[in-house]
Protein backbone atom coordinates (compact mmCIF):
# COMPACT_ATOMS: atom_id res chain seq x y z
CA UNK A 1 0.00 0.00 0.00
CA UNK A 2 2.60 2.19 0.77
CA UNK A 3 4.43 1.30 -2.55
CA UNK A 4 1.32 2.33 -4.42
CA UNK A 5 0.65 5.76 -2.61
CA UNK A 6 4.62 6.86 -3.67
CA UNK A 7 3.49 5.79 -6.76
CA UNK A 8 0.96 8.03 -7.11
CA UNK A 9 1.95 10.79 -5.22
CA UNK A 10 5.92 11.41 -5.23
CA UNK A 11 7.08 12.43 -2.37
CA UNK A 12 9.87 14.62 -4.19
CA UNK A 13 11.87 14.80 -7.29
CA UNK A 14 14.45 12.26 -6.01
CA UNK A 15 11.60 10.14 -4.96
CA UNK A 16 10.54 10.27 -8.74
CA UNK A 17 14.03 9.46 -9.56
CA UNK A 18 13.72 6.24 -7.25
CA UNK A 19 10.67 5.00 -9.27
CA UNK A 20 12.81 5.12 -12.74
CA UNK A 21 15.33 3.05 -11.17
CA UNK A 22 12.62 0.83 -9.71
CA UNK A 23 10.92 0.48 -13.19
CA UNK A 24 14.32 -0.38 -14.87
CA UNK A 25 14.86 -2.69 -11.78
CA UNK A 26 11.85 -4.59 -12.83
CA UNK A 27 12.73 -5.41 -16.42
CA UNK A 28 16.44 -6.57 -15.19
CA UNK A 29 17.42 -10.02 -16.61
CA UNK A 30 16.81 -12.74 -13.42
CA UNK A 31 19.90 -13.93 -13.40
CA UNK A 32 21.53 -10.83 -12.78
CA UNK A 33 22.67 -10.24 -9.05
CA UNK A 34 21.54 -7.25 -7.32
CA UNK A 35 24.44 -5.60 -7.59
CA UNK A 36 24.58 -6.11 -11.29
CA UNK A 37 21.09 -4.85 -11.74
CA UNK A 38 21.73 -1.73 -9.98
CA UNK A 39 24.54 -1.45 -12.19
CA UNK A 40 22.52 -1.68 -15.47
CA UNK A 41 20.04 0.96 -13.63
CA UNK A 42 22.31 3.40 -13.21
CA UNK A 43 23.86 2.94 -16.23
CA UNK A 44 20.76 3.72 -18.48
CA UNK A 45 19.69 6.80 -16.57
CA UNK A 46 21.83 10.06 -17.80
CA UNK A 47 23.22 12.20 -14.72
CA UNK A 48 20.71 15.42 -16.53
CA UNK A 49 17.82 13.40 -14.55
CA UNK A 50 19.28 14.47 -11.18
CA UNK A 51 17.01 16.53 -9.48
CA UNK A 52 18.50 20.47 -9.40
CA UNK A 53 20.07 21.64 -5.60
CA UNK A 54 18.96 24.59 -4.15
CA UNK A 55 20.30 27.42 -6.59
CA UNK A 56 22.74 28.75 -3.84
CA UNK A 57 24.27 25.63 -3.47
CA UNK A 58 25.82 26.22 -6.92
CA UNK A 59 28.41 28.62 -6.41
CA UNK A 60 31.02 29.72 -8.35
CA UNK A 61 34.47 31.34 -7.07
CA UNK A 62 36.08 33.92 -8.66
CA UNK A 63 40.46 33.05 -9.54
CA UNK A 64 40.99 36.51 -8.22
CA UNK A 65 39.25 35.92 -4.49
CA UNK A 66 41.46 36.31 -1.45
CA UNK A 67 41.41 33.32 0.52
CA UNK A 68 39.23 35.10 2.73
CA UNK A 69 36.66 35.84 0.55
CA UNK A 70 36.55 32.21 -0.18
CA UNK A 71 36.00 31.18 2.77
CA UNK A 72 33.09 33.43 3.56
CA UNK A 73 31.61 32.51 0.51
CA UNK A 74 31.77 28.93 1.00
CA UNK A 75 30.23 29.42 4.74
CA UNK A 76 27.83 31.53 3.61
CA UNK A 77 26.44 28.93 1.70
CA UNK A 78 27.33 25.94 3.45
CA UNK A 79 29.06 24.36 0.77
CA UNK A 80 32.31 22.01 1.31
CA UNK A 81 33.87 23.29 -2.47
CA UNK A 82 33.01 25.05 -5.37
CA UNK A 83 34.15 25.52 -8.84
CA UNK A 84 36.94 28.36 -9.80
CA UNK A 85 36.09 30.77 -12.65
CA UNK A 86 39.21 32.03 -14.53
CA UNK A 87 38.83 36.05 -14.70
CA UNK A 88 41.21 36.32 -17.34
CA UNK A 89 39.38 33.78 -19.65
CA UNK A 90 37.41 35.16 -22.33
CA UNK A 91 33.76 35.81 -22.22
CA UNK A 92 33.23 33.11 -25.68
CA UNK A 93 35.65 30.70 -23.87
CA UNK A 94 34.87 27.14 -23.88
CA UNK A 95 34.19 25.48 -20.28
CA UNK A 96 37.86 23.99 -20.77
CA UNK A 97 39.23 27.62 -20.50
CA UNK A 98 37.16 28.72 -18.24
CA UNK A 99 36.69 26.53 -14.89
CA UNK A 100 40.31 26.11 -13.44
CA UNK A 101 39.83 23.63 -11.04
CA UNK A 102 37.77 22.72 -7.99
CA UNK A 103 39.11 24.61 -4.55
CA UNK A 104 37.70 22.74 -1.19
CA UNK A 105 37.45 24.79 1.85
CA UNK A 106 39.48 21.95 3.42
CA UNK A 107 41.92 22.92 0.81
CA UNK A 108 42.49 26.08 2.13
CA UNK A 109 43.26 25.05 5.32
CA UNK A 110 45.65 22.05 4.01
CA UNK A 111 47.66 25.16 2.00
CA UNK A 112 47.71 27.31 5.30
CA UNK A 113 49.15 24.62 7.63
CA UNK A 114 51.68 23.42 5.37
CA UNK A 115 53.13 27.37 4.98
CA UNK A 116 53.12 26.63 8.46
CA UNK A 117 56.14 24.19 8.34
CA UNK A 118 59.84 26.00 6.78
CA UNK A 119 62.77 23.76 6.18
CA UNK A 120 64.50 25.39 7.96
CA UNK A 121 64.39 26.13 12.06
CA UNK A 122 63.01 29.31 13.38
CA UNK A 123 65.65 32.23 13.43
CA UNK A 124 65.75 34.44 15.88
CA UNK A 125 65.44 37.36 13.56
CA UNK A 126 61.96 35.79 12.61
CA UNK A 127 59.05 38.16 13.18
CA UNK A 128 56.54 37.59 15.44
CA UNK A 129 53.41 39.39 14.74
CA UNK A 130 50.83 40.12 11.96
CA UNK A 131 52.08 44.04 11.31
CA UNK A 132 56.22 42.50 11.26
CA UNK A 133 54.82 40.10 8.31
CA UNK A 134 53.57 43.25 6.98
CA UNK A 135 56.68 45.26 7.23
CA UNK A 136 58.78 42.07 6.09
CA UNK A 137 56.97 40.75 3.09
CA UNK A 138 59.28 42.02 0.73
CA UNK A 139 61.23 38.73 -0.26
CA UNK A 140 59.89 36.67 2.68
CA UNK A 141 58.24 33.36 1.68
CA UNK A 142 55.19 32.01 2.64
CA UNK A 143 56.57 29.50 5.19
CA UNK A 144 58.11 32.21 6.83
CA UNK A 145 55.47 34.64 7.09
CA UNK A 146 53.28 31.61 8.78
CA UNK A 147 56.18 31.30 10.72
CA UNK A 148 56.13 34.41 12.02
CA UNK A 149 52.27 34.24 13.13
CA UNK A 150 53.27 31.02 15.61
CA UNK A 151 52.03 28.61 13.49
CA UNK A 152 55.20 26.37 14.10
CA UNK A 153 54.26 25.66 17.63
CA UNK A 154 50.90 24.98 17.74
CA UNK A 155 51.42 23.93 21.13
CA UNK A 156 51.87 28.17 22.06
CA UNK A 157 49.05 29.14 19.71
CA UNK A 158 46.80 31.45 21.72
CA UNK A 159 43.75 33.22 20.72
CA UNK A 160 45.79 36.21 19.65
CA UNK A 161 47.11 34.22 16.89
CA UNK A 162 44.20 33.94 14.64
CA UNK A 163 43.32 37.10 14.58
CA UNK A 164 46.98 38.03 13.68
CA UNK A 165 46.88 36.00 11.08
CA UNK A 166 43.08 37.18 9.43
CA UNK A 167 44.70 40.98 10.22
CA UNK A 168 47.63 39.70 7.87
CA UNK A 169 48.91 40.77 4.28
CA UNK A 170 49.29 37.01 3.72
CA UNK A 171 45.66 35.84 4.36
CA UNK A 172 43.68 39.13 2.87
CA UNK A 173 46.16 39.19 0.23
CA UNK A 174 46.78 35.74 -1.30
CA UNK A 175 44.10 34.61 -3.95
CA UNK A 176 42.67 31.64 -4.72
CA UNK A 177 44.75 31.44 -7.95
CA UNK A 178 47.94 31.46 -5.57
CA UNK A 179 47.11 28.27 -4.60
CA UNK A 180 45.98 26.37 -7.76
CA UNK A 181 47.23 23.12 -7.83
CA UNK A 182 47.82 22.45 -4.66
CA UNK A 183 47.14 19.37 -2.12
CA UNK A 184 43.39 19.68 -2.41
CA UNK A 185 43.00 21.43 -5.12
CA UNK A 186 41.14 19.18 -7.53
CA UNK A 187 41.42 19.40 -11.64
CA UNK A 188 38.08 20.62 -13.40
CA UNK A 189 36.68 17.08 -14.17
CA UNK A 190 32.88 17.42 -15.26
CA UNK A 191 30.45 15.36 -16.96
CA UNK A 192 28.11 16.08 -19.61
CA UNK A 193 24.38 15.84 -18.87
CA UNK A 194 24.08 12.81 -21.29
CA UNK A 195 26.97 10.94 -18.97
CA UNK A 196 25.09 7.71 -17.06
CA UNK A 197 24.38 7.94 -12.88
CA UNK A 198 26.40 5.13 -13.14
CA UNK A 199 29.97 6.88 -14.22
CA UNK A 200 28.47 9.49 -11.47
CA UNK A 201 28.23 7.66 -8.74
CA UNK A 202 31.67 5.50 -9.36
CA UNK A 203 33.27 9.01 -9.38
CA UNK A 204 31.99 9.86 -6.05
CA UNK A 205 33.01 7.00 -4.71
CA UNK A 206 35.98 4.82 -6.18
CA UNK A 207 37.76 8.37 -7.54
CA UNK A 208 37.34 10.01 -4.65
CA UNK A 209 35.33 13.25 -5.65
CA UNK A 210 33.26 14.95 -3.21
CA UNK A 211 31.36 16.87 -5.58
CA UNK A 212 30.64 16.05 -9.48
CA UNK A 213 30.01 19.47 -11.73
CA UNK A 214 27.46 18.71 -14.98
CA UNK A 215 28.00 20.60 -17.80
CA UNK A 216 25.47 22.47 -20.39
CA UNK A 217 28.09 22.12 -23.20
CA UNK A 218 25.74 24.35 -25.25
CA UNK A 219 26.40 27.28 -22.71
CA UNK A 220 29.69 26.34 -21.60
CA UNK A 221 28.59 26.71 -17.83
CA UNK A 222 27.52 24.40 -14.99
CA UNK A 223 24.26 22.49 -15.11
CA UNK A 224 24.18 21.35 -11.89
CA UNK A 225 26.40 20.11 -9.14
CA UNK A 226 26.09 16.77 -7.29
CA UNK A 227 27.74 15.60 -4.40
CA UNK A 228 28.32 12.73 -2.27
CA UNK A 229 25.32 14.59 0.14
CA UNK A 230 22.75 14.80 -2.38
CA UNK A 231 22.83 11.29 -3.66
CA UNK A 232 22.69 9.86 0.23
CA UNK A 233 19.52 12.47 0.55
CA UNK A 234 18.57 10.75 -2.96
CA UNK A 235 18.49 7.43 -1.63
CA UNK A 236 17.11 8.01 1.79
CA UNK A 237 13.81 9.58 -0.32
CA UNK A 238 13.58 5.74 -2.10
CA UNK A 239 13.17 4.08 1.15
CA UNK A 240 10.32 1.50 0.67
CA UNK A 241 11.08 0.75 -2.91
CA UNK A 242 12.00 -2.59 -3.89
CA UNK A 243 15.44 -2.39 -5.49
CA UNK A 244 16.13 0.09 -2.44
CA UNK A 245 15.07 -1.90 -0.04
CA UNK A 246 16.73 -5.30 -1.40
CA UNK A 247 20.27 -3.25 -0.59
CA UNK A 248 19.30 -0.96 2.20
CA UNK A 249 17.53 -3.49 4.54
CA UNK A 250 21.49 -5.74 4.88
CA UNK A 251 23.35 -5.38 7.67
CA UNK A 252 26.63 -3.40 7.68
CA UNK A 253 28.81 -6.44 7.77
CA UNK A 254 26.94 -8.02 5.20
CA UNK A 255 28.01 -5.23 2.77
CA UNK A 256 32.18 -5.33 4.64
CA UNK A 257 31.42 -1.89 6.16
CA UNK A 258 32.73 -0.47 8.21
CA UNK A 259 35.76 -0.29 5.70
CA UNK A 260 37.84 1.83 8.55
CA UNK A 261 38.60 0.04 11.76
CA UNK A 262 39.61 0.76 15.11
CA UNK A 263 43.04 0.64 14.94
CA UNK A 264 43.08 2.81 11.57
CA UNK A 265 40.84 6.06 12.65
CA UNK A 266 43.00 9.15 13.30
CA UNK A 267 42.17 10.59 16.94
CA UNK A 268 42.96 13.81 18.49
CA UNK A 269 43.26 13.62 22.44
CA UNK A 270 40.97 16.59 24.02
CA UNK A 271 43.57 18.22 26.08
CA UNK A 272 46.00 18.88 22.36
CA UNK A 273 46.13 22.06 20.84
CA UNK A 274 43.36 22.86 18.14
CA UNK A 275 46.25 23.79 15.78
CA UNK A 276 48.08 20.19 16.10
CA UNK A 277 44.56 18.74 15.24
CA UNK A 278 44.45 20.54 12.57
CA UNK A 279 47.95 19.55 11.50
CA UNK A 280 47.11 15.98 12.04
CA UNK A 281 44.26 16.16 9.57
CA UNK A 282 46.67 17.54 7.12
CA UNK A 283 49.25 14.99 7.41
CA UNK A 284 46.80 12.40 7.30
CA UNK A 285 44.89 13.43 4.72
CA UNK A 286 41.61 12.61 6.60
CA UNK A 287 38.80 15.51 6.78
CA UNK A 288 37.74 14.69 10.44
CA UNK A 289 38.81 13.32 13.64
CA UNK A 290 37.25 11.77 16.89
CA UNK A 291 37.81 13.79 19.87
CA UNK A 292 39.02 11.03 22.72
CA UNK A 293 39.66 11.50 26.72
CA UNK A 294 42.99 11.29 27.44
CA UNK A 295 42.41 8.67 30.41
CA UNK A 296 39.83 6.65 28.18
CA UNK A 297 38.92 5.31 25.37
CA UNK A 298 35.42 6.93 24.49
CA UNK A 299 35.04 10.23 22.25
CA UNK A 300 33.81 13.03 23.59
CA UNK A 301 33.24 15.09 19.92
CA UNK A 302 34.85 15.49 16.55
CA UNK A 303 36.35 18.09 14.91
CA UNK A 304 36.22 18.54 10.75
CA UNK A 305 39.10 20.83 8.65
CA UNK A 306 36.19 22.81 7.59
CA UNK A 307 35.81 24.14 11.26
CA UNK A 308 38.68 26.04 11.02
CA UNK A 309 35.88 28.51 9.18
CA UNK A 310 35.33 29.54 13.36
CA UNK A 311 38.89 30.04 14.00
CA UNK A 312 39.10 32.51 10.56
CA UNK A 313 35.92 34.35 10.49
CA UNK A 314 35.32 34.85 14.52
CA UNK A 315 38.69 34.75 16.59
CA UNK A 316 37.13 36.51 18.75
CA UNK A 317 35.71 33.85 21.13
CA UNK A 318 38.95 32.65 22.17
CA UNK A 319 40.62 35.66 23.79
CA UNK A 320 39.72 34.03 27.03
CA UNK A 321 42.49 31.12 26.04
CA UNK A 322 46.05 31.46 26.61
CA UNK A 323 46.47 28.05 25.02
CA UNK A 324 43.53 26.89 22.73
CA UNK A 325 43.17 22.95 23.34
CA UNK A 326 40.61 20.89 21.47
CA UNK A 327 38.58 20.70 24.71
CA UNK A 328 38.12 24.06 24.56
CA UNK A 329 37.53 24.46 21.00
CA UNK A 330 34.81 22.59 21.21
CA UNK A 331 33.51 24.40 24.18
CA UNK A 332 33.97 27.99 22.80
CA UNK A 333 32.31 27.02 19.73
CA UNK A 334 29.14 25.45 20.81
CA UNK A 335 28.54 28.28 22.89
CA UNK A 336 29.11 30.84 20.24
CA UNK A 337 26.61 28.80 17.80
CA UNK A 338 23.92 29.30 20.58
CA UNK A 339 24.54 32.94 20.40
CA UNK A 340 24.75 32.86 16.63
CA UNK A 341 22.93 29.90 15.50
CA UNK A 342 22.38 31.30 11.85
CA UNK A 343 26.06 33.06 11.72
CA UNK A 344 27.87 29.33 11.04
CA UNK A 345 25.09 26.96 9.63
CA UNK A 346 28.29 23.73 9.10
CA UNK A 347 28.97 22.32 12.45
CA UNK A 348 30.82 18.92 13.01
CA UNK A 349 28.84 16.41 15.62
CA UNK A 350 29.45 13.13 16.81
CA UNK A 351 27.47 11.19 15.37
CA UNK A 352 27.30 6.65 16.31
CA UNK A 353 25.57 3.88 15.29
CA UNK A 354 26.11 0.29 16.31
CA UNK A 355 27.15 -2.45 13.95
CA UNK A 356 23.92 -4.38 14.24
CA UNK A 357 22.56 -0.77 11.75
CA UNK A 358 21.15 -1.34 8.66
CA UNK A 359 22.01 0.55 5.55
CA UNK A 360 18.70 1.94 5.35
CA UNK A 361 19.04 3.30 8.58
CA UNK A 362 22.55 3.88 8.03
CA UNK A 363 21.21 6.59 5.33
CA UNK A 364 18.58 8.03 7.03
CA UNK A 365 20.71 9.05 9.99
CA UNK A 366 23.28 10.65 7.47
CA UNK A 367 20.57 12.79 5.76
CA UNK A 368 19.13 13.50 8.82
CA UNK A 369 21.72 15.04 10.53
CA UNK A 370 23.58 16.57 7.33
CA UNK A 371 26.83 15.20 8.20
CA UNK A 372 29.62 13.16 6.63
CA UNK A 373 30.74 10.73 8.84
CA UNK A 374 29.49 8.33 11.18
CA UNK A 375 31.35 6.44 14.36
CA UNK A 376 30.37 2.93 14.84
CA UNK A 377 30.18 1.69 18.40
CA UNK A 378 30.06 -1.27 20.78
CA UNK A 379 27.92 -1.41 23.51
CA UNK A 380 30.10 0.75 25.91
CA UNK A 381 30.35 3.19 23.58
CA UNK A 382 34.12 2.16 22.02
CA UNK A 383 35.39 3.39 18.31
CA UNK A 384 34.72 -0.06 16.60
CA UNK A 385 35.04 1.86 13.01
CA UNK A 386 34.33 4.44 10.83
CA UNK A 387 31.74 4.53 7.92
CA UNK A 388 32.13 7.98 5.40
CA UNK A 389 29.19 9.05 2.23
CA UNK A 390 31.42 7.43 0.19
CA UNK A 391 31.77 3.89 1.96
CA UNK A 392 28.39 3.93 1.55
CA UNK A 393 28.16 4.76 -2.29
CA UNK A 394 30.99 2.58 -3.07
CA UNK A 395 28.90 -0.14 -1.63
CA UNK A 396 26.03 0.47 -4.04
CA UNK A 397 27.99 0.20 -7.56
CA UNK A 398 31.16 -1.62 -8.87
CA UNK A 399 33.41 -0.38 -11.28
CA UNK A 400 33.10 -2.82 -14.40
CA UNK A 401 36.11 -4.00 -16.52
CA UNK A 402 37.29 -1.01 -18.68
CA UNK A 403 35.05 0.92 -17.85
CA UNK A 404 36.56 4.00 -18.05
CA UNK A 405 38.81 3.45 -20.97
CA UNK A 406 40.39 6.68 -22.42
CA UNK A 407 37.21 8.85 -19.85
CA UNK A 408 40.52 10.63 -18.06
CA UNK A 409 42.99 11.59 -20.58
CA UNK A 410 40.03 14.21 -21.00
CA UNK A 411 41.13 15.88 -17.54
CA UNK A 412 42.46 19.10 -17.49
CA UNK A 413 46.38 19.01 -17.13
CA UNK A 414 47.23 19.83 -13.37
CA UNK A 415 48.99 23.01 -12.80
CA UNK A 416 52.50 22.76 -12.10
CA UNK A 417 53.94 21.62 -8.49
CA UNK A 418 50.64 20.08 -8.39
CA UNK A 419 50.09 17.92 -5.13
CA UNK A 420 46.74 16.99 -5.11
Amino acid sequence: MAMATMQESPRSPEAKLGLRVEDLWDVQEAQLSPTEKLNACFESIPVSAFPLAPSNQEIEIKSDATLAEAVMKLARHNVFSAPVVDVDAPEDATWIDRYIGIVEFAGIVVWILHQSEPASPRSPSTPTSARAIAAAANGVSFALELEALGLGSAAATSGNFFEDLTSSELYKNTTVRDISGTFRWAPFLALERSNSFLTMLLLLSKYKMKSVPVLDLGSGTIDKIITQSAVIHMLAECAGLQWFESWGTKKLSEVGLPLVTPDQIIKVYEDEPVLQAFKVMRKKRVGAVPVIERDGKKAVGNINLRDVQFLLNAPEIYHDYRAITVKDFLTAVRSYLEKNKNAFPMVSEYVTCRKDCTIKELIQLLDQEKIHRVYVVDDDGDLQGLITLRDIISRLVHEPRGYFGDFFDGVLPLPANTRV
